[in-house]
């Protein structure tokens, strides 16, 4: 059997709740003896809904361990949860990634672009194999059209845009590609929108709400297209599990290091935009 170590700030949160059950599923579905069985926590309590570190490892059947270093010994490979607090990620990021063990990081990569570059600069000093990515950026629709494509529309929500713009900005990136030069906010607030320019007349829209659904309105940009919109409906959290596995057997990330990077340049541009709305602001 291989083993996953978990690394979280807290471990009762959706992620980290979420993440065993559907690893064992797809293990037992394809055959594969992989399963979480160990884990720390930097707070022993979760804010949520205070259940503890132990308590959490009892429920999963986990083994509570110590220390970051406890878990980089014992685990085959890592994740590095955290999905609501990505300043830690830097932090833990030193502490395991000089054991040279496959890790996933968890959205958001990191709170900004300079913590993301020290990151994968990390990995490549200790020859780390690594890759994060949004759910969102997993996918089917995604699929659906050939990158880099003319024009993207996208939708989104939760809690707030700061935490959940990673899912719209993922999805944007996978389908224009590279080289965005600057971010526009329209609207800024509780409801977001913002344009991201990528010169040519290459554009894509951000809108953001609570209760918005995700979904993807695309023009491809060949000649007699169409636009197509389609609502996210696939089951993106299996597809994710599925490239983490990949990752953990065979060393081949879902997302390269330049996809994320881009991601998180226009994010900082976007988040900065918010602040001076119909302004442009460079990425």
């Amino acid at each position: 059997m291989k083993t996953i170590g978990f690394i979280d700030y807290f471990l009762s949160e959706w992620h980290a709740n979420n993440y065993p059950g559907w690893i064992d599923e797809l293990c037992a579905a394809e055959g594969k003896d992989i399963r979480v069985a160990y884990a720390w926590a930097e707070l022993d309590k979760s804010p949520y809904d205070g259940v503890t570190t132990g308590e959490w490892c009892k429920k999963y059947g986990v083994k509570k361990c110590g220390s970051i270093a406890e878990v980089c010994r014992k685990s085959d490979y890592l994740i590095i949860l955290s999905p609501d607090n990505p300043e830690t990620h830097l932090r833990y990021a030193k502490a395991a990634l000089k054991y040279g063990k496959s890790t996933y990081i968890d959205k958001t990569f990191a709170p900004d672009l300079p913590s993301a570059k020290k990151i994968f600069a990390l990995a490549e000093k200790y020859n780390t194999l690594m890759f994060t990515a949004s759910a969102l950026g997993c996918a089917d629709e995604l699929n659906e059209f050939s990158a880099p494509v003319h024009s993207v529309i996208t939708t989104g929500g939760g809690g707030s845009l700061e935490r959940y713009c990673i899912h719209q900005l993922e999805m944007i990136v996978k389908l224009m590609g590279a080289g965005a030069k600057r971010v526009m906010s329209m609207c800024a607030g509780k409801n977001a929108s913002a344009a991201i320019d990528y010169g040519g007349g290459r554009a894509a829209v951000l809108n953001y709400s609570g209760g918005f659904g995700f979904s993807i309105s695309v023009e491809s940009g060949t000649e007699g297209s169409d636009t197509k919109h389609l609502p996210v409906k696939s089951n993106f959290f299996q597809n994710l599990m599925k490239d983490i596995l990949k990752l953990f057997e065979t060393g081949e990330p879902a997302f390269s290091k330049e996809h994320t990077l881009e991601v998180m340049a226009v994010r900082d541009a976007l988040l900065k935009s918010q602040k001076t709305p119909l302004k442009w602001i460079k990425v």
